[in-house]
């Protein structure tokens, strides 16, 4: 018996006897965390193995860890820059901001899997325009290219810190102004607009084996009446089709506002998963959680079994005691330390 396509949140620090039987519900996948999960790294790594516990395969734990101020756990982690910082440096030093931008990966993904996370919803591939004030400083660069290269180093930290990637948000968030959590963004640029600019860093990466992308809640009507999220022709088309993606697809929440167009949760779900999503997130409301898993029915694709196998952190990560001893991490974290400084300022204790 697998895990189903439903992705939820837990209550507080510790899973109480609501979250356990909500969790074991045949169509639950995987569980994300938010700050209300967080004390420290030891209560973190309790709480993941008692989800990890729960189910076999064990259920997949993920969080927002982006850096700046998409940082769900902060007091006994290493503060993550935001990532225009190495946007900055790309613009002065590119050789060294694809360096820091790897060693960013790194340290992301060692402290989050020594504490049981199986993956952070990064990088962003956002192209910063501007406009966007939910994206913001959330975007690497403006240009395209800095953007696909700076998250490949990411991408290639990550990796060596034994976590997959999630690229977000397909086919670009950054043009719009609206948030898609509180309204339903247009985007009214053409197909060729978008694919010679915003799709470019979501090409790249895809060929650099991005493991998994989340599609934007945002209408691009010139493309199609749907949110990319809940579009056959964004993600079967052009993502599996044009881009030759072969990776996991995640919704983005659906309670965000942007959801709203596809109905209620059942509808959205079903909308989601119709067209090309394997996973499906509902967050931060257990009514509209327990509603869905009472009313989806959803017969889970073998395809998409084995794209979500992957998204399982590396087995036997160190610890954080064991990562402090390591020389390689040690440096890591001082070059973190140092993103933003200029030169004669020192890091931050």
């Amino acid at each position: 018996m697998g895990n189903g396509p439903v992705m939820l949140d837990v209550l507080g620090k510790r899973l109480t006897a609501e979250d356990e039987a909500r969790l074991r519900h045949p169509l639950v996948g995987g569980v994300i965390l938010f700050s209300r999960n967080y004390e420290s790294p030891a209560q973190l790594a309790e709480l993941t193995a008692s989800i990890h516990a729960l189910r076999t395969p064990p259920l997949l734990i993920a969080v927002d860890h982006e850096g700046g101020r998409v940082q769900r756990f902060r007091d006994g982690f290493t503060r993550i820059p935001p990532m225009r910082e190495l946007g900055r440096e790309w613009d002065v030093h590119p050789k060294r901001a694809r360096h820091l931008a790897h060693h960013v990966g790194y340290v992301l993904a060692s402290e989050l899997r020594a504490c049981g996370v199986d993956f952070s919803f990064t990088p962003v591939l956002d192209v910063d325009y501007g406009a966007s004030c939910v994206i913001g400083d959330r975007a690497f660069h403006s240009e395209p290219q800095a953007i696909a290269e700076l998250a490949h180093s990411l991408l290639q930290g990550l990796k060596q810190g034994g976590m997959p990637t999630v690229g977000k948000h397909f086919p670009g968030h950054g043009f719009v102004c609206a948030d898609s959590h509180l309204e339903i963004p247009v985007d009214e640029r053409s197909y060729t607009d978008i694919e010679l600019c915003d799709l470019i860093p979501f090409r790249q990466m895809v060929h650099f084996g991005l493991t998994a992308v989340m599609p934007a809640h945002v209408i691009y009507p010139k493309v199609d009446a749907h949110p990319a999220g809940f579009s056959k022709v964004w993600l079967k088309d052009i993502l599996r089709g044009e881009l030759g993606f072969e990776g996991c697809i995640f919704s983005d929440d659906l309670s965000m506002e942007g959801a709203t167009v596809a109905g209620g949760i059942v509808q959205r779900a079903e909308a989601a998963l119709h067209a090309g999503c394997d996973m499906v997130l509902v967050c931060n409301k257990p009514e509209s959680a327990d509603e869905l898993l009472a009313g989806l029915k959803w017969d889970m694709p073998v395809q998409s079994k084995a794209r979500l196998a992957q998204m399982h952190g590396r087995a036997h990560p160190a610890s954080l005691v064991q990562l402090h001893e390591n020389a390689e991490f040690v440096k890591a974290l001082h070059e973190v330390a140092s993103i933003g400084m200029r030169e004669g300022e020192l890091p931050l204790a």
